[in-house]
């Protein structure tokens, strides 16, 4: 007897490493809720509304490879949307399943709920099909061939995919089981004439290079060849720096690991290191505002070759049809060896942990220099988008360990329900996970799942009293918009039912020393709530700060306007 639709998709999806998934019930998606319960090998994670099931998804996919997301007809593929956006931009694999009114429904031509105005049922598809790359309707008679053409595609880009279920379609048997042997993206193959010349093109580049280097991109994660980028770094003994969304992308405490490339933005010798460099060997980083320290990393395009997932770029030259793990391979095996690259060597961003006792818990030393004697080999760091997520791109990880967040996005509140979807993924592994209080505003209430499924967390919310980003980035720092509801934050995980979980507030560098050592020394969840002062921030982001006013043509730097501020002198006036 031949599958079902919904049996046929969950088989397919757990050889391929998923077999968690999450979302929010609803009566169109009963069906695919029942596929997901019936099988032994499929979980279902819930979550507490579709914006939360996205980003957990989004963390178990950068873990696992791929991950997915249930939501119901339109009520909850629009809260989903945003969610599959981020992912979209940061090249994660999400496969979004949504439940649909059934054939025979639609045949009728009502207004059935959660609709609007309209009458054409496929028009949230639609909507959609610009924040996936990929989608399909599935009947009994297509699904194999659809599903296979939007699984293709979801791996080949790295980047979601759609898949709607009419109610009376996934326990329908599918008809057709054969897999058609000309779906677009299966199997991707080098040229092999193609792969040869750019090959080559790269090592005659790189053999006349007095002073080269590596920038690997996050893409090399996303398509699972880590290995491989740490393999080529060993070969060539090249330094190696990463951008702000390719952190970790290859460990970091290999020793030709030189610390972040963003500019101004991070270390000023790195920055030199490359814009003096006669050759860049970049595998796929994208050129962006964060990526590029705010436009202000400094080197010749011209001069770089960037290794891309399915093509290759030598300055001006372009060759399509090759595959990064095909290039990366070859170039192990062809580039020659640097000797003796005199290399900035990574620094220690906060320096050694500062203060003690009732000194006041300041941004950056302290915490961020605690934070980072924190963590330990394997962590899984998560970054709520804002200044945490800056601080922590600087931090120097022990072996092992990662930092996921959102290098372009920049979507406030993924940190919550993507460390929730990074420890369903790896158990086995700690998730940290460091945000400040506005961020966790918008997502809090998925704490409850981490107790729901026996899951240990670290949290490490930063309360500063308002939006922080805002209030350095706005005209007026204290207008109400950056105001926020004054929560009790460590009291959280008991109003969501989470029990034995170590909670604490801690206002000065003692208590936070105590609260550190406490977790570190106690295999159960911790959540401790940071008070700092309404402007303490790290110093990256006073640098973010200066940089992006002398954007408008203000030569301002962030002490003399906040020491003008305090006075009653605001100088950020609106041009």
């Amino acid at each position: 007897m031949s599958k079902t639709v919904i049996q046929y998709v969950i088989s397919r999806l757990k050889e391929h490493g998923v077999s968690d998934y999450f979302g929010v019930p609803g009566d169109f998606a009963y069906p695919i809720l029942d596929g997901i319960l019936d099988d032994k090998d499929a979980q279902w994670r819930g979550s507490c509304n579709e914006l939360n099931g996205g980003y957990s998804a989004d963390g178990y996919a950068r873990i696992k490879g791929l991950g997915a997301v249930v939501s119901t007809y339109i009520a909850g593929e629009l809260s989903l949307v945003n969610a599959l956006a981020c992912a979209y931009g940061e090249h994660v694999p999400i496969i979004s399943m949504v439940g649909m009114p059934s054939r025979q429904q639609q045949a009728t031509g009502e207004f059935w709920h959660h609709m609007i105005d309209r009458h054409d049922y496929d028009m949230f598809v639609k909507m959609q099909k610009t924040v996936t790359i990929a989608s399909a309707i599935l009947t009994p008679e297509n699904c194999v061939a659809e599903f296979e053409r939007v699984l293709a595609a979801v791996l080949y880009h790295r980047r979601p995919g759609y898949l709607g279920f009419p109610g009376d379609v996934a326990h329908l048997p599918i008809v057709n089981t054969t897999v058609p042997n000309n779906i677009p993206f299966a199997n991707p193959q080098s040229d092999p004439a193609t792969l040869e010349q750019s090959v080559s093109h790269i090592v005659e580049v790189m053999s006349k290079a007095q002073k080269a280097c590596i920038l690997p991109g996050v893409v090399v994660k996303r398509c699972g060849l880590s290995d491989l980028a740490t393999q080529l770094v060993d070969a060539t003994g090249l330094p190696f720096a990463t951008a702000f969304q390719d952190k970790s992308t290859i460990d970091e405490t290999n020793p030709n690991y030189m610390g972040m490339f963003m500019g101004k933005f991070a270390n000023p010798e790195v920055n030199e290191f490359f814009s003096s460099s006669d050759c860049i060997l970049g595998l796929g980083p994208i050129r962006h505002y964060f990526n590029t320290g705010f436009f202000t990393a400094e080197y010749d395009v011209s001069k770089t070759i960037n290794v891309q997932m399915h093509e290759v770029r030598v300055g001006n030259a372009v060759y399509k049809n090759v595959e990064m793990k095909d290039v990366l391979e070859a170039l192990i095996k062809k580039l020659p060896k640097w000797k003796d690259v005199k290399a900035p060597s990574k620094i220690t961003p906060f320096g050694e942990p500062t203060g003690s006792g009732s000194d006041p818990i300041d941004a950056g030393n302290p915490f961020y220099a605690r934070l980072a004697k924190f963590l330990k080999p394997g962590d899984i760091l998560v970054g709520d988008p804002g200044s945490p997520a800056l601080a922590a791109t600087v931090m120097n990880l022990p072996e092992g360990a990662e930092l996921q967040s959102q290098g372009v996005a920049g979507s406030i509140g993924f940190g919550t329900p993507a460390a929730l979807g990074a420890a369903v993924a790896a158990p086995d592994r700690r998730v940290v996970m460091v945000g400040g209080e506005g961020a966790h505003q918008l997502t809090a209430q998925e704490i409850g799942q981490f107790y729901k499924f026996g899951l240990k967390p670290v949290f490490i919310v930063i309360n500063n009293d308002g939006y922080l980003v805002e209030r350095y980035t706005c005209w007026d720092p204290e207008q109400e918009f950056n105001d926020l509801p004054k929560w009790e934050y460590h009291k959280l995980p008991e109003v969501f039912g989470c029990k034995d979980w170590f909670t604490t507030k801690v206002t000065t560098t003692g208590e936070l020393d105590a609260a550190l050592e406490e977790v570190n020394k106690n295999d159960r969840a911790a959540y401790i709530e940071v008070v700092t002062d309404r402007y303490s921030m790290p110093p990256m982001s006073e640098t973010m700060f200066t940089l992006t006013r002398q954007k408008f043509g203000q030569t301002f730097t962030w002490e003399e306007w906040y020491s003008k501020f305090k006075k009653g002198k605001n100088i950020a006036i609106r041009k």
